[in-house]
C-alpha cells in the first residue's frame, strides 16, 4: 500500500512537469523516504494509513519480514529523490522528472507485483558480503 501511495505522488510530480510545485512534491516524497530510512518502514505516514485503514480489516500476520531490506529500499528511494531535489535547486531542470520517473518504476513494481528493487539490492549485497 505504501508503494502505491508513493507511486501516485510520483505520477503527480510527473504530471506537474518541472518547476517549483513538482520540486516541492518530490521533496515531500523524499522526506517520506528519509523517515522510512531513519525509523523503518513502520514509521512512515504510509504505514500509519495502512495501520489505521487497512490492517483492521485483515487477519493478523503469522510472521513479519526482516525490516532491514525495506529500510535499505527507503534509503535508495531517498538517494534518488533527494538527488533530484538537490539538482533541481542547483538549476538542473530535468532532475525532478528523471528522479520521479526512476522512483516511480520502483514504486510501481513494488505496488503491482510485490517486487521491491531496493530489497533485492540489499539481498544481493548481503550475498556478496557473505562470499568474502
Amino acid at each position: 500500500m505504501g508503494a502505491a501511495l508513493t507511486a501516485v505522488l510520483l505520477v503527480v510530480v510527473l504530471l506537474l512537469g518541472g518547476g517549483l510545485p513538482a520540486t516541492l512534491l518530490l521533496a515531500v516524497v523524499a522526506a517520506g523516504f528519509a523517515t522510512g530510512a531513519a525509523r523503518g518502514v513502520g514509521g512512515t505516514w504510509q504505514a500509519w494509513v495502512f495501520a489505521h485503514v487497512v490492517r483492521p480489516r485483515l487477519v493478523p500476520p503469522t510472521e513479519l519480514e526482516d525490516p532491514r531490506p525495506p529500510r535499505f529500499a527507503q534509503l535508495v528511494g531517498l538517494v534518488i529523490t533527494g538527488l533530484g531535489v538537490l539538482l533541481a535547486l542547483l538549476g538542473v531542470a530535468a532532475a525532478v522528472p528523471v528522479a520521479a520517473a526512476l522512483a516511480l518504476v520502483a514504486a510501481f513494481l513494488n505496488a503491482a507485483f510485490g517486487l521491491c528493487l531496493g530489497c533485492e539490492l540489499y539481498l544481493l549485497g548481503a550475498r556478496l558480503r557473505a562470499r568474502t
